[in-house]
């Protein structure tokens, strides 16, 4: 190990991002990964039934169809199918009603009724520039993105649905339901800045490259990473715990692909006073608490369209998640939770049988809380999918607490690695114009915990491996991460 150009500690989306770009750059690379299998974030598993394949953590994956480092590292051509659902996501509302994202815009629309003209004029503007606003949103924040000048509709549709200005926009409920559920996935405040950008970047894409499901589970994507690394002269060790930065002593680089209170745990001893107090004062936001289903049938909602989406937002009203998430943020364990759920099977049947069928479902809860959700998140489905308690054959919760065991990054099951608020967003982990740099010579960041944060993208770890390349390699041009066999032709 003393002889490598760059040891990467992780290998979750984003380390994994950064040790492939290392090695297609020539260097030679070593991951060195905790757990017995790699992945973070990116594993799945067989948990009642070998035949039945559930993600541990993440399931669907809207970034990694549409983000900078996936586009170009290109997952179909490497034989990664991302499945897309004809209704990309759901939100049941009282009385059999529900808003439905379409892949189509102009049938999103027109199931909206009096409300899809103005929905229309909310998303076509990002729709027709749609690789422009993935690529603002996944900046590095250390330059105003191109994107955002020749673009004024983005930031002043961020700015209408992360306040309060957007609530006489709509005359129904479905479409505030809807939009409120994406702003669910940043697990915080809501209303907030960003929130609307989340909005902005998973509303649109649902009308693009989708909200698609790895064909087998999430783990394909992680191992179509590592089978790339390991081409490229990549050394991967496996329950490999780094307990020392002085243990990775002799190579040029280190990437961490750990969280803010992982490195003081690492080399907080060897921090100067400032940095050392930034890291400190790092904050960690709302937990997830998740259930995975093991049933014999499709969720039976009342909304039978609800049967072909992907991803189906559960809580209510605009109002009802507001009241669930903002409850999370005030140490509050939501009755009536926002719920994320993905049933795989609507679109990769071979993830399960006609009988045995996995389901995927989380909420939020305060950090460290340790309240299994199991009970509150069935009545919730049953609520608007009567019946579906009856389908149930077996049930596994995953707390807070289990989630933070689970994966060192996700303290008190925080799995954005770090509380999602404007500051906490552009300033991640510390207020410091290079955000993967850290005071120690030859370490860097790149976990969720740096820009431009959490979610399957791969960017943050592709922004500390363009800082490596240029700052101990002197190389300035990124490899290409194009197939090779797509490169020669």
């Amino acid at each position: 190990m003393a002889g490598s150009d760059a040891i990467v500690v992780g290998s979750g989306p984003n380390g994994l991002a950064a040790a492939v770009i290392l090695a297609r750059a020539g260097l030679s690379v070593e991951m060195r990964e905790a757990a017995s299998d790699f992945g973070g974030g990116l594993r799945s598993r067989a948990l009642f039934d070998r035949d039945v394949v559930h993600d541990v953590c993440s399931a669907v994956h809207p970034m990694a169809a549409a983000g900078r480092f996936f586009r170009e590292f290109d997952l179909p051509a490497r034989g990664v199918e991302l499945c897309q659902p004809e209704i990309s996501y759901g939100h049941p509302l009282d009385g059999g009603r529900a808003g439905l994202a379409y892949r189509s815009l102009g049938q999103t629309c027109e199931a909206l009724g009096p409300d899809g003209a103005r929905y229309a004029r909310l998303m076509r503007p990002l729709i027709e520039h749609s690789q422009g606003v993935v690529d603002a949103l996944f900046s590095d924040f250390r330059r105003i993105p191109p994107e955002l000048t020749a673009l004024p509709a983005l930031p002043l549709r961020i700015l209408l649905e992360g306040t309060t200005l957007a609530r006489h926009v709509f005359r129904r409920d479905e479409a505030p339901a809807m939009l409120a559920g994406i702003a669910g996935h940043s697990i915080g405040r809501l209303p907030s800045l960003p929130a609307g950008g989340i909005i902005m970047l998973l509303g649109h894409l649902a009308h693009t490259t989708g909200w698609p499901l790895p064909q087998g589970g999430s783990r394909r994507i992680a191992e179509a990473l590592v089978e790339d690394f390991l081409a490229h002269g990549g050394v991967l060790h496996t329950g490999s715990p780094v307990d020392d930065i002085r243990e990775l002593a002799g190579a040029k680089a280190v990437l961490l692909d750990v969280g803010p209170r992982g490195f003081l745990d690492l080399a907080g001893e060897w921090m100067p006073p400032g940095y050392l107090r930034a890291l400190r004062s790092y904050r960690y936001g709302p937990a997830a608490a998740k259930v995975d289903f093991l049933v014999s049938e499709p969720i039976p909602w009342a909304n039978h369209e609800l049967r072909r989406a992907g991803t189906v937002h559960v809580c209510g009203d605009k109002a009802a998640v507001y009241a669930s998430e903002n409850a999370a943020i005030q140490g509050k364990v939501p009755e009536q939770p926002y719920i994320l759920l993905a049933e795989p099977l609507v679109t990769d049947p071979g993830r399960g049988l006609p009988h045995k069928r996995p389901v995927w479902a989380y909420c939020h809860v305060p950090n460290g809380s340790p309240v299994d959700p199991a009970d509150r998140i069935r009545r919730q489905i049953e609520r608007f999918a009567p019946g579906f308690s009856d389908t149930v054959l077996d049930v596994r919760s995953t707390t807070a607490p289990e989630f933070a065991k689970y994966n060192a990054n996700y303290v008190g099951g925080d799995i954005a690695a770090g509380a999602v608020n404007l500051r906490q967003l552009l300033a991640r982990p510390v207020p410091r114009w290079n955000p993967y740099r850290t005071p120690l010579s030859g370490v860097y960041l790149c976990s969720a915990a740096t820009p431009p944060g959490p979610g399957v993208h791969g960017m943050c770890g592709y922004y500390a491996a363009e800082t490596v390349l240029r700052r101990e390699f002197g190389i300035r041009e990124l490899p290409s991460l194009a197939p090779d066999e797509k490169r020669l032709q």
